[in-house]
Formats: C-alpha cells, sequence, structure tokens
C-alpha cells in the first residue's frame, strides 16, 4: 500500500492552482479552509474519520473536500488535483524563463491585513516555495477604506508582526541549512489628488519599499493628473509607481479605460527621481501597455516587475509582467527586482535623504 500523502498540503495545492486560474474565490476558500481544519486535528482522528467517512460531520468540510482527504491519506494523488495539474499552462518561452529566472522577489503583495484573502506567513511560505528570496508586502493606506487600509497604529502593528516572523524564517535557514528568506515591509501607498502619500512621512521612512498608486479619480483630466502623479513621484519616499494607467482590460471588475496623462513627463519624472515603474503582472491589468512601456524603456526608467498579489496562487503571475517585458526589451538590469534583498533596501532608502 502507498504511504498516505499529506492530506493539508494537497487542499493547499488545489487553493493554489485555483488561486493562479482565477477561480472564484468562494471555491478557493472551501479548500484552504479545509486545509485549516486539517492541520487543528491529530492526525489520527483524521485517519479515523477518513476511514468511517465522518470528514463531513467536521465544520469547514464538504463533499469534494472530504474526499480529497480520503484519497490523499490513501497515497494517491487526489482526482481533483490531478486534473488541475493536467491543466497547466504551457511551458514559459525560453526569453520568459529566464527573465523570470533572475528575480529574486516580489515588490507588491497583499495580505488579509488589507483586502488580501491569507495570512502574511501564508504568503511569505509561498513565495518563499516559488524561489523568490524576499517579498514586500505592501497593504493599502488608509483612504482605501474598501480595502480595509492600515492606519498607523495597525501599520505599526504589523511593523511588529512581520518582525515577528523574519525572526522565524532567520531560525529555520540556520537550522535548516536553507537561502535566507525576508519579509521586507512596506505599503501600497494611495496618490491623493493633490499629489501627496496617504501615510505619514515618519511611518513612510521606516519602511523598506513604498509602492505609490492611483485609486481614485481616475478619469481626472490629464493636465490635473499629470502633475499629481509627478508630485508623487517627487516625493522622496516614493520607490515604486504602481499600476499606473489604473486601467482594468478583463475580469471580474469589468473592463476599465486607461486615465489619461502625459507619459513622456511622468516617465522622465521615474528616471529623474530613480522611481521604477512597476510592470503589473495581474491579468486584468497588464499596465502599462505595450506602448507606454516601450516609452518608459526609451525614457531610461527602472522597473519593478510585480504580481500585485492578494492570494498565494497569484504570486506564481510573475511570468506575465515578464513576457511583456522581454517583448518591450526591458534590460534585466534594470528591473530592480532583480537585486538582492540589501541592495533593493539601500536603493530605496536613498531616495529617503533625497530632496522633497
Amino acid at each position: 500500500m502507498p504511504d498516505a500523502r499529506d492530506p493539508a498540503a494537497d487542499l493547499r495545492t488545489i487553493a493554489f492552482l485555483l488561486e493562479r486560474a482565477r477561480e472564484p474565490t468562494y471555491r478557493v476558500r472551501a479548500f484552504r479552509t479545509a486545509a485549516g481544519v486539517v492541520d487543528a486535528l491529530p492526525a489520527d482522528e483524521v485517519r479515523s474519520r477518513a476511514a468511517a467517512g465522518t470528514l463531513k460531520e467536521l465544520a469547514g468540510i464538504g463533499d469534494k473536500t472530504a474526499l480529497c482527504v480520503t484519497e490523499s491519506l490513501a497515497g494517491t494523488t487526489p482526482a481533483y488535483l490531478a486534473r488541475l495539474q493536467a491543466d497547466e499552462p504551457d511551458p514559459l518561452a525560453e526569453a520568459t524563463a529566464a527573465l523570470r529566472a533572475l528575480l529574486r522577489g516580489d515588490c507588491h503583495t497583499h495580505s488579509d491585513w488589507s483586502d488580501g484573502g491569507s495570512p502574511i506567513r501564508e504568503m511569505a511560505e509561498t513565495a518563499r516555495a516559488l524561489g523568490h528570496e524576499y517579498v514586500v508586502l505592501t497593504d493599502h493606506s488608509p483612504r482605501l477604506t474598501v480595502a480595509n487600509g492600515l492606519s498607523v497604529e495597525r501599520l505599526e502593528r504589523q511593523l511588529e508582526v512581520v518582525a515577528e516572523l523574519n525572526e522565524d524564517f532567520a531560525s529555520q535557514a540556520s537550522s535548516d541549512d536553507a537561502r535566507p528568506f525576508r519579509i521586507l515591509t512596506g505599503i501600497e501607498v494611495d496618490i491623493l489628488d493633490d499629489g501627496t502619500l496617504d501615510q505619514q512621512p515618519s511611518l513612510l521612512s521606516r519602511l523598506d519599499v513604498v509602492v505609490a498608486s492611483v485609486h481614485s479619480k481616475l478619469r481626472m483630466p490629464a493636465e490635473e493628473m499629470t502633475p499629481r502623479m509627478i508630485a508623487a513621484i517627487a516625493n522622496p519616499h516614493t520607490d515604486v509607481l504602481g499600476h499606473c494607467t489604473g486601467r482594468l482590460i478583463t475580469g471580474g471588475r469589468g473592463q476599465r479605460p486607461q486615465s489619461e496623462f502625459d507619459a513622456e513627463l511622468v516617465f522622465a519624472a521615474c528616471e529623474a527621481f530613480g522611481v521604477a515603474v512597476e510592470i503589473n503582472s495581474r491579468p486584468e491589468r497588464m499596465d502599462p501597455p505595450a506602448d507606454l512601456l516601450r516609452l518608459a524603456v526609451d525614457a531610461g526608467c527602472l522597473f519593478s516587475i510585480d504580481t500585485d498579489a492578494h492570494a498565494p496562487g497569484q504570486l506564481d503571475w510573475q511570468h506575465n509582467g515578464c513576457d511583456k517585458a522581454v517583448e518591450a526589451d526591458v534590460p534585466a538590469e534594470r528591473i530592480v527586482n532583480t537585486w538582492a534583498a540589501a541592495e533593493l533596501v539601500a536603493w530605496a532608502a536613498d531616495h529617503d535623504v533625497r530632496p522633497a
């Protein structure tokens, strides 16, 4: 008889693959919830319930998840997981795969502290499993109340939690002789109507990486949007300009046209102030579009290829941005998350001491 598999791990793998495929949240949540239930029980009870057919008596486990647990304990790959694995996407193009291999981290991610769906630890452990050396946690700032943006007090508490998690990761690396992994502190801060940033400067200066993004009044006239964006870019705390056009091209939120601004002036400001232009890898964003991305390349900008992940499976979307970067001939050395964590943090810290 084959050895039993880890049922909680199989359930989480299913959730990961569903997230990556952009399946409905309720379906993903069912498998993540079931994994938590299995983890919380003694292994003997899970096995006895599977044998007796009583797993479904547990809150959080239904027909499909109970079957997956039973199959996993029997030592076979759950049929649901096997179907998802059979639908794996085609291998990446050689140039895309080569660039993806150079990326050492992700500078734009969200946890359940704002509008993400999973705890910080789970996001970080998934990033590490994908081969990252670091992940930047960039939950939203206070004004974005619909996304549960972080107040000063909540962000300060989050910094304490990240420090504790990093101690755990450091001890794991030393004991397992594994590659070091770090969660870098950060925020996706709203660019307000006048170009100021939606968080206290003293707190922004404590963060490793600050992503600044426009989330409101996206249809503002170009003659107002351009100075708004440039003011944010010139702010000494801004490190990355997030999803610069704000467009949506597909997905459940529908479509949204890109914001209007003088791209030449905005990218010239990014180059002048050393702010990276984000290549946002979310399928519904893919921002900036190809013509603006090439304009940013010609302007000499730095870049950051990010997932803007709100769930663990979405951390595997970076290849989307790599595709766009390859098409636009973005030089790998100008992509800030090809750099080691120490180099990235030092670059971002340099921004904090430049004149406002």
